[in-house]
C-alpha cells in the first residue's frame, strides 16, 4: 500500500485547474492504484483535485477535516457540493479536534497528513512559506521528516491575485 499525502494552493486560477488535474492524474497513474490510498484536507483548489485524481483512478481516499466548523466556516457554497460528495466518497473521515478553523487547527491537520504520508504531492509554486500550515511549511515539515515530495507546478500554472 502507498500513502500520499496533498499539500498545495487554494488560489489557482481557473485556467490552471486542467493543468493540475492533469498532472495529478498522471502522477498517481505512475503507482499501483489498487494499493494507492490518498490522504487530503479537501479544501479548495488543489486538495480537492488530488482527492478526485484519487478517487478517479481507483485509489481510497482518506480526508482529514481541520476542525468541527471548517464545513460551515471554511466551504464556499459553490464548494459545498463537491466537498460533500468526497465526504460521502471518502473510506475514512478524521475531524481534527479544533472547534474553530484557523491557523493552529491547519497546522494540526499538515502534522496528521505527513504522519499517515508515504509521500507527499505538493501542488506549489515554490512561493517561501507565509505563516504555519500553508503549502511551503507542510513541504518543509515533509522534507525535514524524510518523506518524498512530489512538486507538482505544471507549465503555464498561475495562481489568482
Amino acid at each position: 500500500m502507498t500513502t500520499i499525502a496533498v499539500t498545495g494552493h487554494m488560489d489557482i486560477t481557473d485556467a490552471t485547474v486542467p493543468l493540475v488535474r492533469d498532472a495529478l492524474r498522471d502522477l498517481l497513474a505512475a503507482h499501483d492504484t489498487g494499493d494507492l490510498v490518498g490522504v487530503s484536507c479537501v479544501a479548495a483548489g488543489a486538495d480537492t483535485l488530488f482527492a478526485e485524481a484519487v478517487l478517479d483512478v481507483g485509489g481510497r481516499l482518506i480526508l482529514v477535516i481541520p476542525s468541527k466548523d471548517y464545513r460551515a466556516r471554511k466551504v464556499d457554497p459553490e464548494q459545498a457540493p463537491i466537498f460533500d460528495r468526497l465526504v460521502l466518497s471518502a473510506a475514512q473521515v478524521v475531524t481534527m479536534p479544533h472547534e474553530r478553523a484557523g491557523r493552529e487547527a491547519y497546522e494540526a491537520a499538515g502534522k496528521e497528513l505527513l504522519q499517515r504520508a508515504d509521500r507527499l504531492v505538493a501542488v506549489w509554486s515554490g512561493s517561501p512559506p507565509n505563516g504555519k500550515g500553508g503549502t511551503a511549511d507542510v513541504v518543509l515539515e515533509a522534507r525535514a521528516a524524510g518523506i518524498p515530495v512530489d512538486v507538482v507546478w505544471p507549465d503555464g500554472a498561475e495562481r489568482r491575485s
